[in-house]
């Protein structure tokens, strides 16, 4: 169903103007009313990462007159291959600096509002404010949920995106007009249950191709041009190149938006788990560990001859490819979880994962069997930090 335009036209173009979006005013449905309003809209973007970086280069090629950037990292090398609005140069710089500069080479005309900081439940109504829409790019579940909670209390509409090894998902969530995030995702998923990119990889392309459609819908909501997403969860599969399009609804009694959704409630209902699952450490006062440095040392002596021990990686095979720590043995988490036996296993048996999460939840199915496993704190990470920098990071 088609829908008025989210944005009045701002002032007349200019010829250059014309003369640039050219191919913006031949489209019928589009035309000069249409480039107007991009010129006077004002959209939101939350992570400028996989999703973030091709949506903010259509924004801003399209003439969206101001585009917000939400993001408090930097650029790291593993980032390049997908995040296309950051460069080699852009290594080590804040994500948000780097993207504006992009956007400046692009259109020297849209204003880029940089918004140094990760949104929590203190500013995250305060930043969604004073945006017309908000595209979601973000690659955590709290940050979702609370993205979501915020543009349904706001009124404001949520283009949103998600990407996972060769499959992608968009939708636009908008409380009053249709379902919000938490009609379709009632619950934060426990936490491991989705591994992040980090730990399952994505195509890089996949990224562009969600990100690019995700552009799409905003410049459609400003402009009222087409039909937008609301109400359906289009769904990529990259391997077989589909494109299918699920129904979905609004929900009567949903938290956020339903009737009886509580307004006055603090802002971030689903929030509370803390991190989207895939290294996020529980603490355990009973929970035996150590570090890397002392894994280094009780390696060493292993390697001269002295008491034998296991060193577990509970990571997945695809995460060992990249790096691994030399002597240890392979045991994803989840065949830890179904219980499967330790492979070589003799004496005391050392965990690691990749920062420390994952070893955390094994050390403590182990030992609930009777095994004595002791966890490496900071996992592979701290490895390539603090012993050998030479064992790649990602």
């Amino acid at each position: 169903m088609a829908r008025p335009p989210l944005v009045p036209p701002g002032p007349e173009l200019t010829a250059a103007e014309r003369t640039r979006f050219a191919r913006h005013l031949l489209l019928p449905d589009l035309g000069v009313g249409g480039q107007r309003r991009l010129r006077a809209a004002r959209v939101l973007v939350v992570g400028a990462g996989g999703l973030g970086s091709p949506a903010l280069l259509y924004l801003a090629a399209a003439g969206v007159g101001t585009i917000g950037v939400v993001d408090d990292d930097v650029v790291e090398a593993t980032n390049l291959q997908r995040q296309v609005v950051h460069g080699v140069a852009d290594v080590g710089r804040d994500k948000v600096d780097s993207a504006a500069e992009a956007l400046a080479a692009i259109s020297p005309d849209t204003v880029v509002v940089r918004h140094r900081e990760r949104l929590d439940t203190v500013n995250a109504l305060s930043v969604l404010a004073d945006y017309d829409l908000v595209l979601d790019g973000a690659d955590n579940f709290p940050t979702r949920y609370l993205v979501g909670d915020a543009c349904a209390r706001l009124g404001v509409p949520h283009v949103w995106g998600s990407v996972y090894r060769f499959d992608g998902q968009v939708s636009v969530w908008w409380a009053g007009e249709g379902p919000c995030y938490a009609c379709v995702f009632p619950s934060q998923p426990p936490a491991g249950a989705v591994p992040s990119c980090a730990v399952g990889g994505v195509l890089g392309a996949v990224c562009a191709s969600v990100g690019s459609v995700m552009a799409t819908e905003a410049v459609k909501l400003v402009t009222g041009v087409g039909e937008v997403l609301v109400g359906r969860l289009l769904v990529h599969d990259a391997l077989r190149q589909t494109w299918d399009a699920v129904p979905v609804r609004r929900d009567p009694g949903c938290p956020v938006c339903g009737s009886g959704a509580d307004v006055s409630r603090p802002l971030g209902w689903a929030t509370e788990r803390g991190a989207d699952g895939s290294d996020a450490v529980v603490a355990e006062p009973n929970r035996p560990s150590i570090d890397v440095v002392e894994l280094a040392r009780l390696l060493g002596e292993r390697d001269g001859g002295g008491s034998s021990f296991t060193l577990l990686d509970v990571r997945e095979p695809g995460e060992r490819d990249v790096a691994a720590i030399p002597g240890s043995v392979l045991l994803p988490v989840g065949a830890v979880r179904a219980g499967e036996d330790v492979p070589g296993s003799a004496g005391t048996v050392y965990v690691h994962c990749k920062a420390g999460g994952r070893s955390a939840e094994a050390v403590d199915l182990l030992r609930a069997k009777g095994i004595d496993a002791v966890d490496v704190t900071g996992g592979i990470l701290a490895w390539s930090r603090d012993v050998d920098p030479s064992v790649p990071t990602y």
